[in-house]
């Protein structure tokens, strides 16, 4: 990544001058500390390997800014905890530093890349408009693209952790990209376009995953990367330039199936997902979408709910339905409101995903913010360790927290 290295202040040092104040850094196991010169004791006054005491003394500034290099890093980590006068001061540097530096992200928001293409659109409207349903994955898989672009050699290899209820899977940065690929490459199909596993290929997201990695092996990271980054716009160009004919089409996921429309917007939402575990794994701040896109993704998940309610009552995971109710009559309701730009409210019906859910049959009410709705979704949180408000029925809202969160999957 083009971000700077180093290591954050922490731990105590040793005694000296100022003793009892917190020390920068913690001092290493011996096994790590950097050999003397000539041998002997690690790092007193004297210097540090190949560096002097006024040398490593002057790159303090540099270390509290975190841009030194590694071996710098290192060096300087490893003085600290034997000169107490070098502690206090990158003690003072870092502190200085935390006044006027934010651990922010490089590239810039996703707001900014949403208003600036509305607006050149607005004063050049583009010859194969974009439909909106596809706008997501296609800022989203942007994004990405612009996080893998920052990647150092030695970060593709980073473990990433991927998460959903139920289960965990630790990938390489080129693994996560392999899921993420074959996973639209059931999109792509139902645009016509070529499958990324080529003919023959399973249909399970699960069984295409191991499929995708065990090609990947056999290539390196740029051509994994190109490869999905070409993807993503064969499937952005061809929903534009196709919209009114494939916006619903069903994509068969073979364990669901979602019209193209809907499955482009769960694929954002997945792109955006599988980013932030990879942002979090080489750590690196990363924002959520734009609010219209979010907006979009929380919609999809809303819909979502009430029959996954259903499924897991009928797996004996839910509580049974109090009433039987037909089709479209007023039935038992929780009012679902999500805050943030990216939210809304949502009636919906509890005992039943037929039922009609109405104000005046509302027995519950549940409360979170966008984007710990969509963790939520993604199964990044325990529906135990959601922030969320209840009111009225608490068997009704514990249901519907863990409602949500089945709705994650590898």
């Amino acid at each position: 990544m083009s971000r700077p290295t180093g290591r954050p202040p922490g731990g105590d040092g040793a005694e000296g001058p100022g003793a009892g104040r917190p020390r920068i850094p913690a001092p290493r196991p011996p096994a790590d500390d950097l050999p003397a010169p000539g041998g002997g004791t690690p790092d007193g006054p004297g210097g540090s390997d190949d560096h002097d005491h006024p040398t490593l003394g002057s790159l303090l500034g540099a270390w509290a800014l975190a841009v030194c290099s590694p071996e710098e890093a290192a060096a300087v980590e490893a003085h600290l905890p034997h000169c107490p006068p070098c502690a206090d001061e990158a003690r003072r540097l870092r502190d200085a530093v935390g006044l006027i530096r934010r651990e922010d992200a490089l590239d810039p928001g996703p707001e900014l890349r949403s208003g600036t293409m509305e607006e050149c659109l607005r004063r050049r409207p583009a010859a194969v408009p974009l439909p909106r349903w596809a706008a997501p994955y296609d800022a989203e898989t942007a994004r990405l693209d612009a996080l893998l672009r920052d990647m150092g050699d030695t970060e593709w290899d980073t473990p990433v952790r991927l998460r959903w209820t139920g289960g965990e899977r630790v990938l390489t940065l080129c693994g996560v990209l392999a899921h993420l690929g074959c996973a639209d490459g059931l999109v792509a199909v139902r645009l016509g376009l070529a499958d990324p596993l080529g003919p023959g290929a399973p249909r399970t997201v699960a069984d295409r995953t191991e499929a995708a990695i065990e090609h990947c092996l056999r290539h390196e990271a740029p051509f994994v990367r190109d490869r999905w980054r070409a993807q993503t716009r064969s499937i952005v160009r061809t929903a534009a330039r196709e919209a009114a004919a494939v916006a619903d089409l069903p994509v068969d996921f073979a364990e669901f199936r979602r019209p193209v429309r809907d499955a482009l917007v769960g694929r954002a939402f997945a792109c955006w997902i599988h980013a932030d575990d990879i942002a979090a794994a080489v750590d690196y701040p990363y924002e959520p979408p734009a609010p219209g896109h979010l907006a979009g993704m929380v919609e999809l998940a809303v819909r979502r709910v009430p029959a996954a309610l259903a499924d897991r009552r009928r797996a004996g995971l839910a509580a049974p339905a109090r009433s039987l109710t037909a089709a479209g009559t007023p039935g038992r309701t929780l009012l679902l409101e999500i805050e943030g730009r990216g939210g809304g409210e949502w009636y919906l019906p509890l005992d039943s995903p037929a039922a009609l859910a109405t104000p005046e049959r509302t027995v519950a009410r549940l409360v979170l913010e966008d984007v710990e709705f969509c963790r939520l979704a993604a199964g990044h949180v325990p529906p135990r360790d959601a922030a969320a408000g209840q009111e009225g029925d608490r068997e009704a809202t514990g249901d519907t927290l863990r409602a949500v969160a089945s709705l994650s999957r590898l």
